[in-house]
Formats: C-alpha cells, sequence, structure tokens
C-alpha cells in the first residue's frame, strides 16, 4: 500500500471540526479569529452594542445572520404598550428602533413568534449542526444540543459580531461526558445536568467545552438535551454540546427556518459527518451512571451546592477544606441546617419556565403533577411558556386549563423569574422552588430571596405540598 492511499484516520471531535470550517485565520495572539454562523440578540445587551456601531459609524455586516426578540424584560401579565416599567419600555423601543434601522428581523409580541432567545432559535429550526452561534447571553450554551458550537458573549463582543461576523476566540479543551445507563421514571435531564455540576464543580469546566455523550444521552429528546447544554456554564464551561443524530434531524425536518427538500438531505449528510466518532480525541473523559442519579434539589447559592431529593444536606465538616468556607455561607443565607433533609423544606413560590425548562415538554411533564391535587394554601404558583408557540401548543392541548385548575397561574412568554428584570419578582426572604438555571444570592428579585433548582415535575409537586418533596411519590 502506497502513503498516498493510506487513510489518516479523523480523531477530530465535533468541536474540532466546526472550528477548523468557521477559523478565519490565527490571530497574534494566539486567539482566532472565528466566522459566527448565527448571532441572537435581545433588548437588555443589545442597545449598546448598536450605540457604539453608531459612534464608529460602522453598519451591521449581515443583518440575515442575527435575528432579534424581546424576553428578558417583557411582562408575563400584560405586554400592552407602552410598558408600565419606563426602563422596559425604553429597551423595547430600542431595538425595534435598531433592528428598523439595520434591517434585521426582529420577533416581538405582534409577530406571534416571540419567545426567550434560547427557545425560539431551536423551535424555529435557526438552530442547526455544524454552526457556530453567538448571543449576548450566558445560557447560548443550550443551542449545542443540535451539535453547535455555541456560546455567550459580552455587549462589546456583541458590537463585534454586529460589525465583522467574527470573534476572538481561544479554543477550549474538549471534556467528554458519558451518562450510562437509564434514567429512572421521575428522574429528568435536569438532574442529570444537576448532577454532572455536583461532581465536577461550578469551576470544573473553565477552560473546557462539555460533549455529553452516553446511553441516557442518546436516549433523550432534543428538548432533554437542550436543558443538559443551557446550564454547561454553571459548571464553569465555554460551551456544551451533543453530537448530532436521528434524533436531531427528526427534530429539525419541516422546521420554518431549516433546510426544505434536497437541501435538507444535502444538510443532514453534512451534519452526520461532524458528529465526533468513537476513536475522537478528548482532552478529559469523565462518566456518571444515570441509573444513580435521583431527582435533584439545590440547597445553597450555587447550582453545585446540590443534593437527591432523599439526602441530607452536607456537613461543612466532612467537605474538603476549600469548599467549607463557601457552604457556611450558603447555610447563613438559606437558613437551613447541616445534617437536615432536603425534602420538606417548605416553600412560598413555585416558578415553571425559563430558558432551562421553559419548552413543551416540561410543561407536559408539570402537568402530569398538577393534574394530583391544588397549590397549597399561602404558595404562589407561575407557569411561563418560554415562547409564544410553546403557550399556543399547551393551550391546543388543554394544558393551560389544568394548571388554572389546580392553582397555578398562566401566564405570557418571557423569561419572567428565573433573573427578575420584570415584574417578577421574590419579596423579602421568600422561598421560592424553580425549574430555571441560578440559585445566587438576590437571582430571583430580591436580595435576600432564596432559590431552590429542580425540574419542572419537581416544582409543581412542591407547589402541590407547600414543601419540597420527591415527585416519584405523585406520578
Amino acid at each position: 500500500m502506497t502513503n498516498a492511499s493510506r487513510q489518516i484516520p479523523d480523531t477530530r471531535n465535533l468541536l474540532d471540526k466546526i472550528w477548523d470550517v468557521h477559523a478565519v485565520r490565527e490571530l497574534p495572539s494566539g486567539q482566532t479569529q472565528l466566522f459566527i454562523g448565527l448571532h441572537l440578540i435581545h433588548e437588555v445587551t443589545s442597545p449598546q452594542a448598536f450605540a457604539m456601531l453608531r459612534e464608529m459609524d460602522l453598519p451591521v455586516r449581515f443583518p440575515e445572520r442575527t435575528l432579534a426578540t424581546v424576553d428578558h424584560i417583557i411582562p408575563t401579565l400584560s405586554q400592552q404598550r407602552p410598558l408600565a416599567d419606563d426602563l422596559a419600555e425604553k429597551m423595547m423601543s430600542a431595538i425595534e428602533k435598531n433592528c428598523a434601522e439595520h434591517g434585521i428581523r426582529l420577533l416581538d409580541p405582534a409577530s406571534g413568534r416571540q419567545g426567550i432567545v434560547h427557545v425560539i432559535g431551536p423551535e424555529l429550526g435557526l438552530t442547526q449542526p455544524g454552526m457556530t452561534i453567538a448571543c449576548g447571553d450566558s445560557h447560548t450554551s443550550t443551542h449545542g444540543a443540535f451539535g453547535a458550537v455555541a456560546f455567550g458573549i459580552g455587549t462589546s463582543q456583541v458590537r463585534d459580531v454586529l460589525a465583522t461576523q467574527c470573534l476572538a476566540l481561544s479554543k477550549p479543551r474538549v471534556r467528554r461526558i458519558d451518562v450510562s445507563g437509564k434514567l429512572a421514571p421521575g428522574v429528568y435531564a435536569k438532574d442529570v445536568i444537576l448532577s454532572i455540576i455536583r461532581r465536577l464543580g461550578v469551576k470544573g469546566g473553565v477552560g473546557y467545552a462539555y460533549e455529553y455523550g452516553g446511553p441516557a444521552i442518546d436516549a433523550m429528546s432534543i428538548e432533554e438535551r437542550l436543558t443538559v447544554c443551557n446550564m454547561s456554564i454553571e459548571g464553569g464551561a465555554r460551551c456544551g454540546y451533543a453530537n448530532p443524530d436521528e434524533t436531531t434531524v427528526d427534530y429539525l425536518r419541516d422546521r420554518a427556518f431549516a433546510p426544505q427538500g434536497e437541501a435538507f438531505d444535502r444538510a443532514v449528510r453534512w451534519w452526520k459527518s461532524i458528529a465526533s466518532r468513537p476513536d475522537a480525541r478528548y482532552d478529559d473523559r469523565v462518566e456518571l451512571d444515570g441509573d444513580a442519579i435521583a431527582p435533584s434539589v439545590s440547597w445553597g447559592i450555587n447550582p453545585g451546592q446540590n443534593i437527591g431529593v432523599d439526602e441530607r444536606l452536607p456537613r461543612p465538616a466532612d467537605a474538603p477544606a476549600e469548599e467549607r468556607a463557601s457552604l457556611e455561607e450558603a447555610y447563613r443565607y438559606m437558613s437551613l441546617k447541616p445534617g437536615d433533609p432536603i425534602a420538606g423544606t417548605p416553600i412560598d413560590v413555585a416558578f415553571i419556565g425559563s430558558c432551562t425548562n421553559g419548552r413543551i415538554s416540561d410543561l407536559r411533564e408539570a402537568a402530569r403533577v398538577a393534574r394530583a391535587g391544588r397549590v397549597a394554601p399561602g404558595v404562589k404558583a407561575l407557569v411561563v411558556p418560554g415562547s409564544q408557540a410553546v403557550a399556543r401548543e399547551a393551550e391546543s392541548e388543554g394544558l393551560h386549563e389544568v394548571f388554572l385548575a389546580a392553582g397555578f397561574e398562566w401566564r405570557l412568554a418571557g423569561c419572567s423569574m428565573c433573573l427578575a428584570m420584570n415584574p417578577d419578582k421574590l419579596v423579602d426572604r421568600e422561598i421560592c422552588a424553580s425549574s430555571s438555571n441560578r440559585n445566587f444570592k438576590g437571582r430571583q428579585g430580591s436580595p435576600t430571596g432564596r432559590t431552590l433548582l429542580m425540574s419542572p415535575a419537581m416544582v409543581a409537586a412542591a407547589a402541590i405540598a407547600g414543601r419540597v418533596v420527591d415527585v416519584r411519590g405523585l406520578l
């Protein structure tokens, strides 16, 4: 056999392949000038970027590669204009003006396609395998569920993408995370990612991209993979992704912005070619036993501080020395005690929604639980669809009637109480069972409010019981 006829095996992983395709050049800094295939913007981080463009007298380079929506500040009770909050109305007006001036498509409430940016990208077929995707929002890693390299960026980088369609980036290392086995009933994608963060830590992914795989991930729907990839950033990773497969193809088929006809067939061949092969190289590998994962609940002030619903709160004395101060701070803030069970912790508010868990499959699972009873007295419970399309589908299935009958509030699409840049906020020391992604101090609108992260089904169970309970007892 001649050297020319020998085939050199391609051991590149998916990130390597996408990076190579989108690399424009290597910069003197050692970074890569990377072309961005899809740029998503919203009303909070874009006004300053457009102002910078005006100061520099620069146009938007490829307006057709940018899509805008409104999600962070949009109210979920009434979206009648002008918005009641003056700052929110100014941000709405700014994105309307900027998009009109630069020829950028804006999906506002009147479009019927408005929603959280990381919900509408996938549901419209804008998010596709092999893409580089950027957005001025940390949870852009969500889009990696399709086999894309997607990351959050700062306002100055939003400006750079608008002006050049490129970013200067350092290529991350890749850690392969395999989840073996099969998830038990009542265990969801949210529990998987919380378990990963608990094991690897909130800083464990610094400098890495996470590639998720293994039987439990392969068996997930796209919406479940979106949940896992969404919280990669909570583990410190630059981005997270799953490899494209038939589940990916089936999801994208006939989506509004996906290729159609023969173009779709060509795209599928490309999508499958970029998936990491079994002999792909990684900088690190980790395996979790999916059979052992239980419904999880965060108890502290970062997402890594979580335990199974049937566990007791950890004792600082049993933790590594470098973690004890953080644990003690968490106990002081949360007013919880080491050694106590997390089950039985009373709640004041229940929130189902966010870019992590505001999709139709999330609402279906929560509604299964809501049919079992009514919201406990004294608990305020909100269900906020991730997009107008999710709301329409849920209403066509009668899910909103299930929630209303059980005592939940049914709201309009938006980010809502996930980050509380809108009227949906905790008050004082309220404690919230939340399907969102962050439990930082003050995250949900009150500087002293407390957040317990869990799956939508677990949130619904807590709303009915008035306290943290194991959803497996209700399913």
